[in-house]
């Protein structure tokens, strides 16, 4: 399997560990089972455009950002992201718009896995400071 279809396993389990669900619980949300979800983690399976347009509301992604990361999709042009609610709710700083942007996919790919899992540290380092 190709980088980017095993990095989309990465940041779809470092995503639903970051929200503190399950695979139970987002099958439940998702209406996909946990079984088939526990193979796209595995990398047992790849999810279809269904798949994904279930999983990106429960896991607080856009279905483009979605579809993008598994190369259903090119990634949204810096010029047309500054026009996405994403950015104009201003959750996408437009520096960083632009500079992702300019790089190869595989390598935007590898920074939002990077991001994902940076979060989730910082997520469970403020939990374990918050339970002292």
């Amino acid at each position: 399997m190709n980088s980017s279809r095993s990095d989309l396993s990465e940041i779809l389990r470092q995503q639903r560990v970051m929200m503190s669900l399950t695979l139970g619980e987002l099958a439940e949300k998702s209406g996909v089972s946990a079984s088939h979800l526990g193979r796209i983690e595995r990398r047992e399976r790849f999810p279809s455009g269904r798949i994904l347009r279930r999983l990106a509301k429960p896991l607080g992604f856009e279905e483009n950002e979605l579809f993008a990361l598994a190369g259903y999709l090119s990634p949204t042009p810096s010029s047309v992201a500054e026009e996405s609610p994403a950015y104009v709710g201003r959750r996408l700083d437009p520096y960083v718009a632009r500079m992702l942007a300019q790089e190869p996919v595989d390598v935007q790919r590898a920074v939002i896995g990077i991001l994902s899992i940076l979060k989730s540290l910082a997520g469970s380092m403020a939990g374990e400071r918050d339970r002292q």
